[in-house]
């Protein structure tokens, strides 16, 4: 791993946040996927900052990321927000990509549930609904934990259980009566979407979901030692389950439309913990 994104990277980063968001140790962090930035508007007492000055930070390009760190409350208690990402396709290393999580773990962050846009591959599923990731499926061809140890790093982190289970349970029950999917997270580096013979390999692998985020930040949060759950919002379904095609604009949309309900699981997800 390039020291660029390694642990003193991270400590610098969160030297530079810290005393412009005024937050003390988080009880939750949150990372946004594609449209699903209107959430940050949730946040109470919200103190911002651009990418764009934090070091080691890359300016997010991509439509429907904001490329900001929010702090606040959330339902009263204290989070803190990534709302955008470095995607591996834009060129950024795989360390670059999950760098967040480091920065993240140096703000005091022991817990953190990342969020994404994805394609639905279970043909039972639907654009709008919520699946919370069981486990995950690295296609990347990538791995932010390549390189030299970093300080506090497991060199072989066990990925039995990357998604907490007891994160799991904790969602599911904040759920409530509102539906909450269970399936496995396939993420690929992108930036096309997949073609729909490679839609049928995911599905033949055992695949549910599918996008190009995710696999890494819980990579490294296994080898740091960050609670981690993941929920993906289906926003398409994938290439050949129907015959429409699959759009970016059409992903953003569906993101803000169903942000809501994003929302409302969160809320009531950081009031039991």
């Amino acid at each position: 791993m390039s020291a660029s994104w390694g642990y003193e990277a991270a400590r610098a980063a969160a030297s530079v946040i810290a005393p412009r968001i005024g937050i003390g140790e988080p009880l939750l962090t949150l990372i946004l996927g594609s449209g699903l930035g209107s959430v940050v508007d949730r946040v109470a007492d919200a103190r911002s900052v651009p990418y764009s000055s934090v070091p080691g930070f890359p300016d997010t390009a991509v439509q429907g990321h904001a490329g900001r760190v929010v702090a606040g409350t959330l339902a009263g208690r204290p989070v803190i927000v990534f709302a955008g990402r470095f995607h591996m396709y834009e060129g950024h290393p795989a360390a670059a990509s999950a760098f967040p999580v480091r920065v993240a773990h140096s703000l005091g962050a022991k817990v953190m549930v990342a969020t994404n846009a994805a394609g639905g591959i279970d043909a039972t599923l639907s654009p709008g609904d919520l699946v919370l990731i069981d486990d995950q499926i690295n296609l990347t061809g990538r791995n932010p934990l390549e390189g030299t140890l970093e300080e506090g790093d497991t060199r072989f982190p066990d990925m039995s259980a990357a998604y907490s289970p007891r994160l799991r349970s904790l969602l599911a029950k904040a759920a409530g009566n509102r539906p909450l999917r269970r399936g496995v997270y396939a993420g690929l580096l992108g930036p096309a979407y997949e073609t729909p013979a490679e839609v049928r390999m995911l599905r033949a692998l055992g695949a549910d979901v599918t996008g190009m985020s995710t696999v890494g930040e819980a990579l490294v949060a296994a080898a740091i030692g960050v609670e981690f759950a993941g929920i993906s919002l289906v926003t398409n379904l994938a290439s050949g389950i129907t015959d429409a095609p699959v759009r970016h604009e059409d992903v953003i949309e569906a993101g803000r439309v169903a942000s809501a309900r994003l929302g409302d699981l969160l809320e009531a997800a950081v009031t039991l913990l």
